[in-house]
């Protein structure tokens, strides 16, 4: 029905007299492309084929014949802040995501999502008539409004996209993902034994979407963003690709990286002067490594590889899809990394990367006894520094990190009907940020951004429209100032001059020193003028200080994962007593909004009725990996700490009485990180168990009440053995906040130490 008040027509005393009106609803206008934004995550710039590495990434190497190669394309140095600015074409800071959306600091630079005043791609072209569609991850809103209790106006469908399928956390297993459709928590429709992997899903139900809309509106252009879980831990791939790359990586980091950097040099991707930047700290020559630290380490790099690989291969089917419904030559399709390598599988690699987060040194001597796993259901690995900065070649430094290894990434920009055919397969080396993205995709399509949406008053688009290099490879660039911020890490690329500062937590942020670059001569940042040119460096360092001040930066604070155990507080989740109560059916809980008892001490007491023989699953969280669970089988309690695949156990020494009961768990922190987890039959004592190692970060895969929703936590049982019985009511006392406490200032010893070397 039109709107009343917008009638154009005329109304008078009969039909005969009166002037019908329609509304037209907003339409961008027949010339209109369809844009299609696919983002990595985690992955450097060496890592693409035709980015210099040996990687099978056909797919995309096709793209960038197709198209154009940016080579001197920047984003932030961590995943939330680079979504953020995508989507808006603004500084991170800005709209309010200076780090993970996990946190809220209680200033604008860090509310935990995008803020309200900075519309989103998808809303803007939303509203000009396009149809917006996401499938993948969605790290923006805060992880404690995760849950089916929402709220949900930062889940995707309340930031613009008609339709949404993927996750909303940071990481998902991508066997077991935390699936979440539109508003609400699903299942996946399969598991490994059935074949499935996330990354196919995502491809299957983004050609779906578009086959929804273009079937039925064919005149509607769409904008479609697929942000995967690639290649962000976990590195897991199917079996084929793992087979593909066995052995492929025996040679080392040392010898990779040199031929990867001579393959850049050759194909042009960087300057035939530029120098391979020197080993960073703690990356050790591959040639003075044991054998087993080399068998592990090539391991983990054969499943980041065939976790890359596969990814291609859906971007291929994603590309195929396209032209097969004759919409790819009328598509802008960019492609592109979210920030550099990561250094979160530490030194050695781990084969759960939680063990990094845990402050636990993994073993190669005990891992290299599980080989046939990395990579699998059974795996949550990452690789070592030494292949991230592989990865990031010719740079330095990694993800979280300011300099060029954290933030120089791979984009690829494809349009068959928009980029000129003489000017196909050609490279750019205009410097390009982020936030330009969006300001480009606006001018192409004709948008303008609005100064107000939904009445309030919007930020301005302050990225930098690049639309005039797309077919003049000789155009300026059009960002010639770009400030980059982390954690109190901070620099600032002002023309051919870079000035950066590698921040240690709680070091002066005005006495630490800055390094000096002049990248026209010098791209990997390997020979630092600071001593030589301080006017020049002062000049940048003061330019910093006056873009912090627009964009929204201050004030700067060097904090991150110690945030975690700042999440109580009033409108969230965590009640004052932190006293929890849960009463199933439920949807599972991100680990954010679920009772918090990592790292603490915790009451858990079950109220159930049962018959002879009910059993199942009260209360887990995580996987089989890592986690905990509490659940009946064989008319006995038990329960199952999981500390990554060393399964601290204890069953019941009297029966689950048939009827109604009350069974319990109590966990008590002991001294440095123990704990003993002491099991209650209707308030009898019956039974315990130590847990040497007690974990302060679990799993990045939440928690479900009477059953468990991932892989299963315990060998004992198949997932999701549902109780079978009456869950009235299953309650949580979370307690002991002092162990986080020394947890957080643990965290902080541990990235002040690894800044130092």
């Amino acid at each position: 029905m039109s709107d009343p008040i917008r009638f154009g027509g005329s109304i008078g005393r009969t039909l005969a007299d009166s002037q019908a009106w329609f509304e037209e609803p907003p339409h961008p206008g027949p010339d209109a492309p369809n844009v299609v934004v696919v983002l990595l995550d985690d992955t450097g710039f060496a890592q693409l084929g035709c980015y210099g590495s040996d990687i099978d990434t056909a797919n995309i190497d096709a793209l960038a014949a197709g198209g154009l190669q940016f080579t001197n394309f920047h984003v932030t140095p961590l995943c939330s802040p680079t979504r953020a600015s995508l989507l808006t074409g603004r500084s991170q800071h800005a709209v309010g995501m200076r780090t993970l959306s996990n946190f809220r600091t209680g200033f604008p630079n860090q509310i935990g999502h995008i803020s309200n005043h900075a519309a989103t791609v998808a809303e803007v072209l939303g509203a000009a008539g396009y149809g917006t569609y996401c499938t993948g991850k969605w790290h923006l809103a805060p992880m404690e409004q995760g849950s089916a209790a929402g709220p949900f106006d930062q889940w995707p469908l309340g930031r613009g996209f008609h339709r949404f399928y993927g996750f909303l956390e940071g990481e998902t297993d991508q066997f077991h993902p935390d699936l979440v459709c539109d508003n609400h928590h699903i299942d996946p429709p399969g598991g490994p034994d059935d074949g499935y992997h996330l990354s196919e899903d995502l491809v299957d139900q983004l050609l779906k979407m578009i086959s929804d809309s273009t079937a039925v509106r064919p005149d509607r252009p769409f904008f479609a963003y697929l942000p995967f879980g690639a290649t962000h831990a976990p590195h897991q791939a199917p079996t084929e690709y793992l087979a593909k790359y066995r052995g492929r990586f025996d040679e080392g980091w040392d010898v990779a990286r040199e031929r990867w950097f001579r393959r850049q040099i050759e194909t042009g991707v960087i300057p035939a002067d530029t120098e391979l930047a020197p080993r960073n700290p703690g990356v050790e020559p591959w040639d003075s490594l044991t054998e087993n630290q080399k068998r592990f380490a090539a391991r983990l790099q054969e499943a980041f590889a065939a976790f890359l690989d596969h990814t291609d291969d859906q971007i291929g089917r994603l590309v195929d899809g396209l032209r097969n419904r004759g919409l790819l030559d009328d598509t802008v399709l960019v492609v592109l990394a979210d920030n550099g390598a990561s250094q979160e599988g530490g030194a050695q690699g781990t084969f759960h990367e939680m063990k990094y987060f845990n402050l636990i040194d993994e073993d190669p001597d005990e891992a290299v006894e599980r080989l046939d796993d990395i990579g699998g259901p059974n795996s949550h690995t990452n690789y070592p520094w030494g292949w991230a900065q592989c990865g990031n070649a010719p740079f330095r430094w990694y993800k979280q990190n300011t300099h060029e290894g954290g933030v120089h990434v791979p984009m690829v920009v494809h349009w068959p009907n928009g980029i000129d055919f003489g000017q196909q397969g050609t490279k750019r080396s205009q410097f390009v940020n982020v936030a330009d993205i969006v300001p480009t995709i606006y001018e192409l399509i004709g948008v303008e951004p609005p100064a107000t949406f939904k009445g309030l008053d919007q930020l301005p688009v302050t990225g930098h429209s690049f639309a005039s290099i797309l077919n003049d490879p000789d155009a300026p660039a059009t960002n010639s100032v770009q400030y980059f911020e982390m954690m109190g890490s901070r620099a600032l690329v002002a023309g051919e001059w870079k000035a950066v500062c590698r921040h240690v937590p709680g070091a002066d942020f005005d006495a630490e020193p800055w390094e000096l670059y002049h990248l026209a001569e010098d791209w990997s940042e390997t020979r630092d003028l600071a001593a030589e040119n301080p006017e020049k460096l002062a000049e940048l360092q003061d330019l910093w200080w006056k873009e912090a001040e627009r964009h929204g930066v201050l004030p700067i604070d060097d904090r991150l994962i110690e945030l975690f155990g700042a999440r109580f507080r009033a409108n969230s989740p965590h009640p004052p007593d932190k006293r929890y109560v849960y009463r199933p059916p439920m949807s599972p809980m991100p680990g954010q909004a679920a009772a918090a008892i990592a790292a603490r001490s915790f009451d858990m007491n079950a109220r159930v009725t049962r018959s002879a023989g009910d059993e199942g699953v009260l209360y887990s969280v995580g996987t089989g990996n890592s986690g905990l669970t509490a659940f009946v089988q064989d008319d006995r309690l038990y329960f199952d700490y999981n500390a990554f695949g060393d399964h601290f156990e204890v069953e019941s020494t009297l029966p689950v009485p048939v009827g109604g009961s009350e069974l319990s768990i109590r966990m008590r922190l002991g001294e440095g990180r123990s704990g003993r987890a002491h099991l209650f039959i209707d308030g009898e004592p019956a039974g315990s168990v130590d847990i040497p190692t007690v974990l302060f970060m679990m799993s990045s895969v939440g928690a479900s009440v009477g059953f468990d929703h991932g892989s299963a936590v315990s060998p004992r049982y198949a997932a999701p053995f549902a109780f079978s019985g009456d869950l009235h009511e299953l309650e949580v006392l979370s307690l002991d906040q002092r162990d986080v406490d020394r947890h957080d200032a643990a965290l902080m010893a541990a990235r002040t130490e690894m800044a130092r070397q």
